[in-house]
């Protein structure tokens, strides 16, 4: 007997429980539902993963942020890759907005891990067949991963949003460090300002603890825009914030991907130098994380792209006009 069956590639949208709120969203302008699942902890800390419907040859796209505990919500994804592969799965796609461990990138002493490597093996060995993530610490991580990776930037959005709000006129786009000239530098081509360095120096053994030495560049009576990749613990921003302010800069804004938030951030951010601080929301902000003067921006319409463009073998690329 003959059997037929329609070739027909199904979408599935699946959630870790660190940030269900982006899934959602990205989930309802994808205009599908999130895959119903089983998710719990038992009392040693070990987590429990189960899909309450069939993913056999389905196309997965495994959505999990990575906020505090990273540990935990990692190995939360990594279980819910290896359940979706021994359930069929054609494809395995892992979503992860802000990559874990992005900062170990490399060796800076002897005897160290690079646990931004460790991290894409692990992925790749629980099933994976390709990455997707948000403005990558660095870009070699792409290289990291034995498979596709798309890298989607947040600038767009966030510089949109910056010119429409504060302008562009009187704007310089500031680097905080040495390390973020490039992107610095990308901003300010495409908002069409002029671009000053903040030169620093840190203490190798005291972390999140900065010293500025000096500026390089134009910032006095200008409206300058700070941008980085992510905010941890608010040390460097405000450092920068501070220098910029007393070398004659009339506005201090910050623009970032990725808000970590690690304490003091919200008491630093909060900090009346700051005029302004603009993230996206790859990572969740709770209340006791929030003060005046944060503006988020939903990054979910960008990833809802992105997975239908990979879902449709369309370029992921054409979404970032002039970055091909």
């Amino acid at each position: 007997m003959a059997i037929e069956k329609a070739a027909s590639k199904q979408l599935v949208i699946a959630s870790g429980r660190a940030h269900q709120g982006l899934a959602q969203e990205v989930a309802d302008i994808l205009q599908t539902d999130l895959v119903p699942m089983t998710v719990y902890d038992f009392a040693n800390g070990e987590t429990f993963v189960r899909y309450e419907r069939s993913v056999r040859g389905v196309d997965a796209f495994i959505i999990q942020s990575h906020p505090n505990p990273v540990n935990h919500w990692l190995m939360e994804q990594l279980l819910m890759v290896d359940a979706m592969k021994r359930a069929s799965a054609k494809r395995i796609t892992v979503v992860a907005p802000f990559f874990p461990y992005a900062r170990q990138d490399k060796k800076h002493k002897g005897r160290e891990p690079i646990s931004a490597k460790l991290v894409n093996d692990l992925f790749r060995v629980a099933g994976a067949t390709r990455l997707m993530s948000v403005d990558l610490h660095t870009p070699q991580i792409q290289g990291f991963f034995d498979g596709p990776v798309d890298h989607l930037w947040a600038l767009p959005l966030l510089a949109d949003h910056v010119a429409a709000t504060f302008g562009t006129e009187n704007l310089t786009v500031v680097s905080p460090d040495s390390g973020r000239v490039r992107v610095a530098d990308i901003w300010a081509d495409r908002l069409a300002t002029p671009l000053a360095i903040v030169h620093k120096r840190r203490d190798p053994d005291k972390p999140n603890q900065v010293q500025v030495i000096e500026i390089v560049g134009k910032v006095r009576v200008r409206d300058c825009l700070i941008v980085d990749d992510m905010i941890d613990t608010g040390g460097t921003i405000l450092a920068a914030a501070n220098a910029l302010k007393e070398n004659g800069a009339t506005k201090v804004i910050v623009a970032a991907t990725h808000p970590v938030f690690s304490e003091p951030a919200r008491e630093r951010l909060s900090d009346p130098v700051i005029d302004a601080v603009v993230v996206t929301n790859t990572l969740p902000i709770t209340p006791d994380k929030e003060f005046d003067g944060l503006t988020v921006l939903s990054i979910a319409p960008l990833i809802a792209k992105a997975i239908a463009a990979v879902f449709y073998d369309d370029s992921v690329n054409s979404l970032f006009p002039g970055h091909a």
